[in-house]
């Protein structure tokens, strides 16, 4: 499937929505005077969950969807590199046309994030993943002979996904490891399961019906913590991903197997605002990155960081903005105490309130005893440095702004809070010198320049991925992680020039 039939499949379906305000894409016309990005759309192809069953899909046991992916990955090894390019857009073409629905039901299933920024991630997941083109060959030549490097793929991935962002993982991690030719079996969050599943049979159809074999994506059923303990330990399993909290992420790293592990750990980024920022644009960023989605994306923007010789601007631009709604000092830490069970600074395992994970500002900002409009995208309130939300990925549209004397200082808050995650961070300014001290100093897998956070995962340039794997050393996972360099090497001749 050609990109340009994806794009009119986009086109087509934004004629039918152009009457709905709600479903115009919100997320990416942010800011009217920005080069409109490649997602300017929300496709809604597909108005029903398919009805087809028994597709090779779901499975009774681990041992037996790891038996059918491991089957299928076989044959589509087989089939070439011509053919899995084939697979792969026709891939694409059904995650974007079911780019709506598995949206609605990932918010109706777990009750986290907001429907309008979903299609946003399932469309910029479906058409910004690499696909075989990450698969580049190499040569090398010299007077002793060539050496060429391909790229081979594992077997079989575990996949374990989360519940903040369900539909989109499945389809990011189902293009980069079938990319890589392999199969894939799954282990969704429970409470993501329905929404799990259904992203998967929409992707494995779309595999059988342009040629490939049925059972290469799977998943075990039902879904629980011991189905996933399983999955991770099996020897089937060539590699394991996991996209998820540090809990999980200390089963994958000890299932006593050897095996290639990526693991995509917590993160608690910051963004630092200097004099040098540009407003009230930098206000208008932080609060779409903060918002977006309810703020369940682990590379958001969790604390803001102002310098003294900016505050006076930043909040003055923060207040300014319809979508933000600004809570006093007493308010804050009645929201915190709403949210957070246990947290704080030097708390290495903080518990939250997961009935607030991922929700409207508005239903956090009533729980706590606050009227806040319906309309209201996120809550915000200044808060001194060594407030509890500062320092804890709280995974919701409430963002804690705190002052710092200046830029050293600011940065240095920044690496502290941020937990030594290496995750994502962000800065706002036009010194240059600025921007560099802070780089150097994070050392993050994604580090965002006067943009909001989400620009680091392909929203802006570059290419997508749910799965960054800072623990392991990975980063922003994409084909090429999930395939082996093959050396072969000829010794002698082939060196023509």
């Amino acid at each position: 499937m050609q990109t340009d039939e994806i794009a009119r499949i986009v086109s087509e379906v934004l004629k039918r929505l152009e009457a709905n305000e709600a479903l115009k894409p919100l997320a990416l016309s942010w800011q009217a005077d920005r080069p409109s990005p490649v997602l300017t759309a929300v496709p809604a192809v597909l108005t029903a969950v398919p009805a087809v069953r028994g597709d090779g899909v779901v499975f009774g046991t681990v041992d037996a969807a790891v038996s059918a992916a491991r089957s299928a990955q076989k044959t589509f090894h087989s089939l070439g590199l011509e053919a899995r390019g084939r697979i792969i857009e026709a891939m694409r073409k059904a995650a974007a046309a079911g780019a709506q629905i598995l949206a609605r039901m990932a918010v109706e299933d777990t009750k986290m994030g907001r429907f309008e920024d979903k299609v946003q991630k399932n469309l910029l997941c479906a058409l910004r993943t690499p696909g075989v083109e990450d698969l580049a060959s190499r040569a090398y030549t010299g007077d002793k002979g060539l050496t060429l490097v391909e790229y081979a793929p594992y077997g079989v991935v575990a996949a374990v996904t989360p519940s903040t962002n369900p539909g989109a993982t499945v389809i990011n991690n189902s293009l980069s490891v079938l990319a890589a030719g392999n199969g894939i079996v799954f282990a969704p969050h429970p409470a993501a399961a329905r929404v799990s599943t259904e992203a998967m049979r929409i992707l494995s159809q779309a595999v059988v019906a342009a040629g490939g074999p049925s059972g290469l994506i799977t998943t075990a059923s039902p879904a629980t913590q011991e189905t996933t303990r399983a999955l991770l330990a099996h020897p089937g399993a060539d590699v394991n991903m996991v996209t998820g909290g540090p809990a999980i992420v200390k089963v994958a790293m000890t299932v006593g197997k050897t095996c290639k592990t990526i693991a995509a750990g917590p993160g608690n980024p910051p963004v630092v605002v200097d004099g040098a920022a540009e407003f009230p644009k930098c206000a208008s960023d932080i609060v779409f990155g903060a918002s977006f989605d309810n703020n369940v994306l682990c590379i958001a923007e969790k604390e803001v960081i102002v310098t003294q010789d900016a505050r006076t601007r930043l909040l003055e631009s923060m207040r300014g903005d319809s979508r933000a709604f600004e809570l006093s000092a007493a308010q804050m830490d009645a929201v915190t105490r709403l949210v957070i069970k246990e947290g704080g600074r030097g708390c290495k395992d903080p518990v939250l309130n997961r009935d607030f994970v991922g929700r409207d500002a508005a239903v956090i900002a009533r729980g706590a005893g606050i009227e806040a409009p319906a309309s209201t995208r996120l809550l915000w309130g200044e808060v001194p440095n060594d407030h509890p939300l500062v320092w804890t990925e709280q995974l919701m549209p409430v963002l804690p702004v705190t002052v710092a004397p200046g830029v050293e200082e600011a940065v240095e808050l920044a690496y502290e809070a941020e937990g030594l995650n290496h995750h994502t961070a962000a800065m706002y300014s036009t010194d240059v010198r600025h921007l560099t001290l802070m780089a150097r100093r994070m050392q993050c897998s994604i580090f965002v320049k006067n943009a909001p956070t989400l620009f680091g995962l392909g929203m802006g340039e570059g290419w997508a991925s749910m799965t960054i794997g800072t623990p392991t050393g990975d980063g922003i996972t994409k084909a090429s992680h999930f395939a082996r360099p093959l050396h072969c090497c000829l010794v002698g001749y082939f060196r023509i020039a």
